[in-house]
């Protein structure tokens, strides 16, 4: 039986327009050869063409790209207990089955809400199971190397997000920069009228049970069913750390 495998991940870019891109620093065949001869007692020109390695030097956040965000990310507690970093969260949550919910169609911060998903799972005929990794298409991945990037997306609300957790979802990620409805919109809502359950609201749903999100997914239009398909998304171990970077992939049969 043949796969098919879609990367559903953003390139690491010093293009990204992001609060926290990458600085990558490329050192050239050239410089390689220079590095090892100081390293061997030898001189560059010992090896072929002057050249040897190529190496990269990349300077970058936990959470710059595609990233997993852990419990620790949202708070030091999660469900009265301490809240779990990247490393320590059980592999078999970051491989299972995928289920796509398309909300490319809703403008830039609408709040997704329960409704919404039930809606879906109700038209695609499907019951969400523990374990399955829920994806949200918002098409955000667009704008990657533009200036309306953060701006540009649909998000979670709390509500849908618990209800998610509910159903035994450990992972669930979105095409876009962060989880909630922009960062900017959370901040004028909070100014005309401040209140508690605005700022960073569905984040702070991991102060009530474990879960994680995948952001800055990238491709979700080039799944071809809503179902059907694994997700593969094992997020690199960094000891004690809130995020780890990812490259996940959808596998179909």
């Amino acid at each position: 039986m043949t796969k098919k495998m879609i990367d559903l991940s953003v390139p690491m870019d010093n293009r990204l327009k992001e609060p926290f891109p990458p600085k990558i620093k490329y050192d050239s065949h050239a410089n390689g050869a220079k590095q090892a001869a100081g390293l061997l007692g030898l001189k560059a020109s010992d090896f072929p063409n002057n050249e040897a390695w190529a190496t990269e030097t990349v300077t970058l956040t936990t959470h710059t790209g595609t990233h997993i965000d852990a419990p620790w990310h949202y708070a030091s507690t999660a469900a009265g207990k301490p809240a779990r970093t990247i490393d320590q969260l059980p592999i078999e949550w970051f491989y299972g089955d995928g289920v796509l919910f398309d909300f490319s169609d809703k403008h830039p911060g609408y709040e997704i809400q329960t409704q919404d998903l039930t809606d879906q799972l109700e038209e695609m005929n499907y019951e969400l199971k523990p374990l399955d990794i829920v994806l949200i298409r918002t098409d955000t991945d667009q704008y990657i190397y533009t200036d309306e990037y953060l701006a540009s997306q649909p998000g979670m609300s709390a509500d849908a997000t618990r209800w998610l957790i509910e159903q035994g979802i450990k992972v669930m990620g979105i095409d876009g920069w962060g989880w909630d409805i922009p960062l900017a919109l959370q901040a004028e809502n909070y100014k005309q009228n401040p209140r508690e359950g605005v700022l960073w609201a569905a984040h702070f749903v991991g102060k009530e049970a474990e879960y994680c999100q995948i952001e800055k997914l990238a491709n979700l239009d080039q799944l071809p069913t809503q179902h059907g398909f694994k997700v593969a998304a094992f997020p690199i171990k960094i000891t004690g750390a809130s995020a780890g970077w990812v490259r996940p992939v959808a596998i179909i049969e």
